[in-house]
């Protein structure tokens, strides 16, 4: 401010002082005498060096004017929001700052922390539900996995924050690997190897005209599957060909199994139709021993309906045998191959064994993947062609590789679990909360529900399956609809409306998963299982829901 006003004072005198000059002449009369006196000539030459001075200070002044005014505008100019000024002409142009750069990458950091803290919560969550249980060694290879991850997102994080300070491109998506950890990576949900060259078989080599008769009668189609596997096992034991029951006394095998399947990886007629061997024996079969495996609570698990149903084949029969004095389906004993042909061989031609269900004959062996029995396929008994092609062409419309299968039983399952100690049934809530970590855990996007529950219990369980803000769908079978093509091979062949092929259906769905959870204590999951590991499509992260957990509320007894 001071030098702006002198600036302006010395502008005034000077106006003044030329002013002043012109007018001199005519305001001060000059004698001729007076123009010569030395006097008068100094003051004229100091007049005229002042004017001189003060000209040349007026046009320095100006030119220092000029050079000033750009700087003054520099400040101006970066202190001014030009964008807004010219927002209308420049709108399309983004200026990114270094400014800019840092403060997006520190939300991203933000954002991904926030994850971070969730996941290492998580899995806070999950080894204290695991210190209070054996950890297992998919469970272990679950927290070495999430651990890596956070490591792996820690350096992601710090890729993000130093990405202004580089040049190039931010690192918006890469995930680098501290080179500690190169190569240390984790397929949690890995097929499982089976070791199928390390299996423990036995030739089934059927003796002509000898045949053993499969009697199973308890629980439903997958008891009678596991049933009809163990009468298997006894028939290559025994050298016999095993007879498959009629569908007037058991349920239609021929719809739901290859029956020709099992021949073919045999490589000799070791399973008969029913049909084929009343043909053998004239329609009137005879039935020389009838041995009972159980004794308790009732001999074969045979009751008088059933005995009067065989009759009705045409099948006539001795009085029943028990192989054991005390066997009872509550506590069965364990026995061996050796136990088996002591007390079952026999030299007649026809011999039958009562329902060997709950047998626990060489377990080990049994439920090794594949089967006691050598053959040169993956199972022996497996889905009708016709079933697996609709299970394939299911898959490939509406689940695609990757999806978890989940078998959710519940109809008459409350009862049932809550006899046990631990229940295996669970509050929609807690399991939603164990498949949304196994969904997690798989990377899975979509769920196959095989399920008896109510339209509320699924309509609830599909609400609450939610993984990082997105509901994971659950995926049923629908209605038949002509304008889907995937089901048209069981409506050709009429299978349709069948509850044995739509449950056998069901199975080999699950079966093909990328990961299975399973119900705890249904033999509907235990042939799942079965079927996983022969066809080699079980995953270390199989597992039975909520696995190690009890039910958080438990309803009381009748």
């Amino acid at each position: 401010m001071d030098r702006d006003s002198s600036d302006e004072d010395d502008d005034h005198q000077t106006l003044i002082h030329q002013n002043d000059t012109k007018n001199l002449p005519h305001r001060i009369p000059i004698s001729p005498r007076a123009s010569t006196s030395p006097r008068s000539s100094f003051h004229m030459e100091e007049l005229e060096s002042q004017i001189r001075q003060r000209v040349k200070l007026t046009f320095n002044k100006r030119y220092l004017f000029v050079i000033i005014l750009p700087l003054l505008i520099i400040p101006i100019y970066f202190s001014t929001d030009i964008r807004s000024l010219f927002s209308s002409n420049i709108s399309s142009l983004k200026f990114n700052t270094v400014a800019d750069r840092i403060e997006e990458s520190q939300l991203q950091a933000l954002y991904l922390l926030n994850q971070q803290q969730s996941s290492l919560l998580s899995l806070w969550n999950h080894t204290f539900v695991y210190s209070n249980n054996n950890i297992t060694a998919v469970q272990f290879d679950d927290i070495k996995a999430s651990l890596l991850n956070q490591i792996t997102l820690n350096k992601h994080i710090q890729q993000i924050l130093l990405s202004p300070h580089k040049t190039g491109n931010t690192l918006q998506n890469a995930t680098v690997l501290d080179p500690n950890f190169a190569g240390y990576s984790f397929d949690r949900c890995r097929k499982v190897d089976q070791k199928f060259s390390e299996r423990r078989t036995i030739e089934w080599k059927p003796k002509p005209n000898k045949f053993l008769f499969a009697i199973c009668l308890s629980g439903q189609m997958s008891n009678h599957l596991i049933c009809l596997e163990k009468h298997m096992f006894f028939a290559a034991i025994l050298n016999r060909a095993l007879v498959i029951p009629s569908l007037r006394f058991d349920f239609q095998y021929n719809r739901v199994l290859d029956i020709e399947h099992i021949n073919d990886c045999i490589g000799k007629k070791a399973v008969i139709p029913f049909e084929d061997f009343m043909e053998i024996k004239k329609n009137h079969a005879h039935v020389d021993r009838f041995i009972c495996y159980f004794s308790s609570p009732q001999p074969c698990y045979m009751d008088e309906e059933h005995l009067k149903k065989l009759k009705s084949l045409g099948i006539s029969m001795g009085k029943l045998g028990n192989a054991w004095k005390n066997e009872d389906i509550k506590k069965p004993s364990q026995k061996t191959v050796k136990d088996v042909e002591e007390n079952f061989s026999s030299d007649d031609d026809v011999i039958a064994i009562g329902d060997i269900f709950f047998a626990d004959v060489e377990r080990d062996w049994v439920l090794q993947p594949g089967g006691p029995i050598s053959h040169k396929c993956k199972t022996l008994i497996e889905p009708s062609k016709l079933i697996l092609l609709t299970a394939e062409r299911f898959i490939q419309t509406f689940l695609g590789s990757n999806f978890v299968a989940l078998h959710f039983r519940r109809h008459g399952f409350l009862k049932f679990c809550n006899a046990k100690k631990p229940s295996c049934f669970y509050p929609i809530p807690q399991a939603a909360d164990c498949i949304t970590r196994m969904v997690e855990r798989s990377n899975s996007p979509v769920i196959y529900l095989s399920t008896d529950a109510a339209e509320s219990e699924t309509g609830l369980l599909q609400s609450m399956v939610v993984l990082n803000g997105k509901t994971i769908p659950l995926v049923k079978r629908p209605p038949r609809n002509s304008a889907e093509k995937w089901d048209a091979l069981l409506y050709r062949h009429g299978l349709q409306d069948d509850p044995q092929v739509e449950a056998m259906l069901d199975k080999t769905i699950c079966a093909m998963a990328s990961v299975f959870i399973g119900a705890p204590g249904s033999t509907f999951t235990e042939d799942i299982l079965r079927l996983r590991k022969d066809w080699r499509t079980a995953s270390l992260c199989d597992e039975y829901l909520c696995q190690g957990e009890e039910p958080n509320f438990i309803a009381g007894e009748e």
